[in-house]
């Protein structure tokens, strides 16, 4: 039994992580390629908003490349949103994921990135990095489209 000690300097919150996977591995999607990730993706994607807000979403893997989750990270307006990199990498630490896979839409459906695209992406790389959670891509897409930033090299 703990003692009870009432002085406010040793009063603290105990802080509890646990992850509850709702499928097997076996029978999650294999993500190989930045198509692959962009089915994943449009498939869990609330396609009433992907012309109208701008959405920031985060693919988890394990290390044999299944998804483990699908995470909002945030919704904006129609020229931007956050992606806060110690929200998007401490709820990737919870879930041990081993690889994550970025990705946003632009509503204007133009599928070139912006300088915050590329400066986002290059922090989160360099981040996971030193966490050993590897960034493998970061994707703008579009109902229809995407781009990859992983294909074109950026990663």
């Amino acid at each position: 039994m703990k003692a009870q000690n009432l002085n406010p300097l040793f009063q603290v919150s105990e802080i509890s992580v646990s992850y509850e996977p709702k499928f097997k591995a076996s029978e999650r999607p294999r993500v190989t390629s930045s198509q692959e990730a962009y089915k994943v993706l449009i498939n869990n994607w609330d396609m009433q908003k992907i012309h109208f807000q701008e959405q920031f979403y985060v693919l988890m893997l394990n290390s044999a490349g299944r998804v483990i989750g699908i995470v909002l990270i945030s919704t904006g307006g129609k020229a931007g949103t956050v992606a806060d990199p110690k929200i998007i990498f401490s709820i990737a630490l919870k879930a041990q994921a081993t690889s994550i896979i970025l990705a946003h839409n632009h509503p204007s459906e133009n599928l070139k990135p912006s300088q915050a695209d590329l400066n986002l992406t290059r922090r989160m790389v360099e981040g996971g990095k030193l966490l050993d959670l590897m960034v493998v891509d970061h994707l703008i897409v579009t109902s229809d489209s995407f781009y990859s930033f992983g294909d074109e090299g950026l990663i």
